[in-house]
């Protein structure tokens, strides 16, 4: 745009950037509107009998000026397409009826049909730009400034620019611009943006950290993994806006079938001329007026033009993408969304799909004589320090029990058995079944056929109990599962690598008949290949996109559970649920089926409208306003009934 002179004044650049959105929609738009002022100019006058205007070469010179403006680009498109052997495109089309109106002196209907195809190709590329906007505003949660440390100095830089290897900082409340690992010591981050959490998450030193993390509390400083274009969130938003690569079998029979289309229409239009012409010499009454029947042929090539499918379709398929993407779910492409409408199994699998994947205490079990509210303050005072995720589910459990900690002091810890401190002057070990072993403490054998964590005590020489630990279900795991059955799949299953009594009290809690246990992930392959065998399955598998990859691969549609930072699930799955939540899944099928409903409305629409106008145009009823109505008003319509999809789902 030139260089800006007055950026001094500290305004107007500002300025300018207004004047360049301007001249952008001016450049837009202006074709449009001069063929419009210019048509309706010329109806006018001929309207009124404007004597300059009733001179045949004036009109036509008028409505040559009109048609250019938007007759050129079509022109260059078609021209563009013969290059690549693409003799009968829209464009083809187009450019043909509108000559031919031109031909036979119909010129008003001959720019009303070129300028009204400009208008719809001009919304279907709005609607589309705003589809992606959409997506790319939700998504694209990065940053536009990093703080990199250079030379013992904090300098301002874009992420673009920062390399893998390099620290950055990030202040309390800032959101994180890049991949990579913690520096720190632990810090709590707000995940929303990602998973959909709202619990705030701890990160301790070496664990990874993703671009569009909040750091909630306290300035951190991370060495970068991935550059900018590289990171989790990156890949998420590229397989999103590039979904639409992916065709559903709809979007590839239209495209097909415009192919085959087009040249049968434009030899069909040239019947309608050469058969009553044909019928003509055989000395019947019959009169053949050549420009009638070329103006029922033009009529039948503007109706014919497959626009409103071309355009609704893909569009509609595009819809339902973003739509889903609102809703955290990410769709690879239009065939996963058309494929997830046919899923009549579901099988899960437990740990971190249906369950939280962290750990909450079941049961405190002292020995006689130790009150369980005395046990449960030894160890939570114990582990109080700790940063490990046990140690942090034994404390909030005293919290909930409203028990009070008491101080510790002389806290040692032993890597991979537990901890020792001295509290009210008694030596009090806490940890495993090995801690006690190492300081020759007796135990019960039971301890060690318990095949759930646990976390036993001793005061002193004296074992003094333990407390039971176990992953929990998800908040919506049960309205998951009800939300399925109310979709018509019955045929819900669990997969889990954890004991059979586990998983099997997981499913009576859910309602789920089958779920089976003790499962390496070959276990699960060779299941899910049986559940394969019978045709009828057609399967959806649910899992973390880590140690499932083999069987979300297997299955015919895979879905990935939270698994952002997970290259496994974005590269396995066709599906990736980022909310972390299993309801999603029900919530996918009805967004396919949704999408699949407005598609065939616009495709019922479409034929409907062109076969009626068709049968009118044939039969010299229809005119060629009528014919522009019946292909670009049709076209509008689908259009916009295809973006209602993201109106529709909230």
């Amino acid at each position: 745009m030139g260089h800006c002179s007055c950026c001094a004044h500290g305004h107007g650049c500002a300025s300018e950037k207004e004047n360049g959105v301007k001249r952008s929609v001016f450049q837009e738009y202006w074709k449009v509107g001069l063929s419009f002022i210019l048509l309706i100019a010329g109806i006018v006058m001929n309207a009124l009998d404007v004597a300059f205007f009733q001179k045949e070469y004036v009109a036509l010179a008028w409505y040559v000026i009109a048609y250019l403006p938007v007759g050129i680009p079509v022109m260059k498109e078609a021209w563009e397409g013969m290059k690549e052997r693409d003799y009968f495109s829209e464009f083809t089309l187009m450019i043909v009826a509108t000559i031919g109106a031109f031909y036979i002196g119909e010129y008003p209907e001959g720019v009303a049909v070129m300028l009204f195809y400009t208008v719809g190709e001009l919304f279907q590329e709005k609607a589309v730009d705003k589809a992606k906007r959409n997506i790319g505003a939700l998504l694209d949660v990065r940053p536009e400034k990093a703080l990199v440390l250079r030379d013992h100095e904090l300098i301002v830089e874009s992420p673009k620019n920062v390399k893998v290897g390099e620290i950055i900082e990030v202040k309390a409340g800032g959101r994180v611009p890049l991949d990579g690992t913690m520096e720190s010591e632990v810090a709590a981050f707000n995940t929303a943006a990602l998973t959909g959490e709202s619990v705030p998450r701890n990160i301790r030193k070496g664990e990874e950290v993703l671009a569009g993390m909040i750091v909630t509390d306290k300035v951190i400083r991370i060495k970068v993994t991935r550059p900018f274009d590289k990171s989790a969130l990156a890949r998420i938003l590229e397989l999103v806006q590039n979904a639409s690569e992916r065709k559903a079998p709809a979007e590839l029979f239209i495209r097909k079938f415009a192919r085959v289309y087009t040249p049968i229409v434009i030899g069909m239009a040239v019947l309608i001329v050469l058969l009553p012409f044909v019928y003509s010499l055989f000395g019947t009454h019959f009169v053949f007026t050549f420009n009638d029947w070329l103006y029922r042929a033009l009529v039948f090539l503007v109706i014919s033009c497959p626009c409103a499918l071309v355009v609704s379709i893909p569009l509609g398929y595009f819809g339902g993408i973003g739509a889903a993407s609102r809703l955290g779910i990410l769709f690879k492409g239009g065939n996963y969304l058309d494929a997830i409408t046919k899923i009549n199994t579901v099988v899960f699998d437990k740990t971190g799909t249906l369950t939280k994947g962290t750990f909450e205490v079941q049961e405190c079990k002292p020995v006689s004589g130790i009150a369980k509210e005395e046990l449960i303050r030894l160890i939570a005072s114990v582990e109080r320090n700790s940063t490990h995720p046990i140690a942090k589910a034994i404390v909030e459990y005293a919290k909930q029990q409203n028990v009070e900690l008491v101080s510790t002091s002389d806290t040692r810890e032993f890597a991979g058995f537990g901890l020792e401190a001295t509290v009210d002057g008694n030596t009090v070990l806490v940890g495993n079944s090995r801690l006690l072993s190492k300081f020759n403490i007796a135990y019960p054998a039971e301890l060690l056929k318990i095949t759930d964590t646990v976390v036993v005590c001793a005061i002193g020489t004296n074992y003094a109990g333990y407390l039971l630990l176990a992953d929990t279900l998800k908040d919506d795991a049960k309205t998951a599962i009800d939300k399925l059955k109310a979709l018509k799949v019955k045929n819900i299953q669990i997969l889990s690598g954890d004991k059979q009594s586990i998983v099997t009290n997981f499913a009576e809690k859910l309602g789920i008949s089958k779920a089976y246990g003790d499962l390496l992930p070959e276990g699960k392959v060779r299941h899910l290949e049986e559940l394969r065998q019978d045709e009828a399955n057609q399967i959806a598998f649910v899992g973390d996109g880590m140690n499932d990859a083999p069987v979300l691969a297997l299955s015919h549609v895979g879905i990935a559970m939270g698994g952002l930072g997970s290259d496994a699930a974005i590269e396995t799955a066709d599906v990736v649920i980022q909310t972390d939540q299993p309801s999603k899944v029900a919530e996918a099928i009805k967004v396919g089926k949704l999408t699949r409903r407005i598609i065939w409305q616009n495709i019922m629409l479409a034929f409907g409208v062109k076969l009626l106008v068709l049968i009118l145009g044939a039969g010299g009823i229809a005119t060629l306003w009528e014919a522009v109505f019946a292909d670009v008003g049709v076209a509008l319509l689908a259009i916009m009934n295809a973006v209602r999809i993201q109106k529709m789902i909230k």
